[in-house]
C-alpha cells in the first residue's frame, strides 16, 4: 500500500484498479466536443484490460472516436464513513467494426438503460490507469 504524503490518499495499483473496473458496470465517459468538455454516463464491461460500451450514433459516439483521447471514470463514496475510491482510465477509443470483434461485443453482458436503439460498440484502449482510495482505517 502506498500513501501519498501530500494528500493522504492510498494510490491503487493498476491490478487493483482493474479489479474495481471489472466489478462495476456504470461509469462516466469524458470527451471533448467543439473544444468543450462533456461527460456521459455509460454502462460498460471491462474485459482484457479495456472498456467496452454500447451506444447509438450521435454526439457521444462521434466525440469518443474522434482520435483526441478520452477519459473514463468510476468511483464509490461512503458519505457516512468518509471513505471512497476513484479509478480513471485515459486512452483512445474506437468503434468496434470487425465482424469477429463485433460478435464478441454483442455477447458481452451489456444492457443499456435508455430505451434508444444502441447498435454501436466502442472500445477504450487504456494508455494510463490510475486509482486512489480514501480510507479512515
Amino acid at each position: 500500500m502506498t500513501i501519498d504524503d501530500r494528500t493522504g490518499l492510498e494510490t491503487l495499483s493498476e491490478d487493483e484498479c482493474w479489479v474495481l473496473l471489472e466489478s462495476h458496470h456504470l461509469g462516466r465517459l469524458a470527451t471533448v466536443i467543439a473544444g468543450q468538455p462533456e461527460i456521459f454516463p455509460v454502462n460498460y464491461h471491462a474485459e482484457e484490460r479495456s472498456i467496452v460500451f454500447q451506444t447509438a450514433a450521435g454526439t457521444k459516439m462521434a466525440s469518443a472516436v474522434l482520435g483526441v483521447g478520452v477519459a473514463f471514470e468510476i468511483d464509490h463514496a461512503d458519505a457516512l464513513y468518509h471513505e471512497g475510491w476513484s479509478v480513471v482510465v485515459k486512452g483512445d477509443a474506437y468503434e468496434i467494426e470487425s465482424m469477429e470483434e463485433r460478435l464478441a461485443a454483442e455477447a458481452l453482458p451489456l444492457q443499456p438503460w435508455a430505451p434508444a436503439n444502441k447498435d454501436r460498440y466502442v472500445r477504450i484502449v487504456p494508455i494510463e490507469v490510475t486509482g486512489r482510495r480514501l480510507s479512515q482505517a
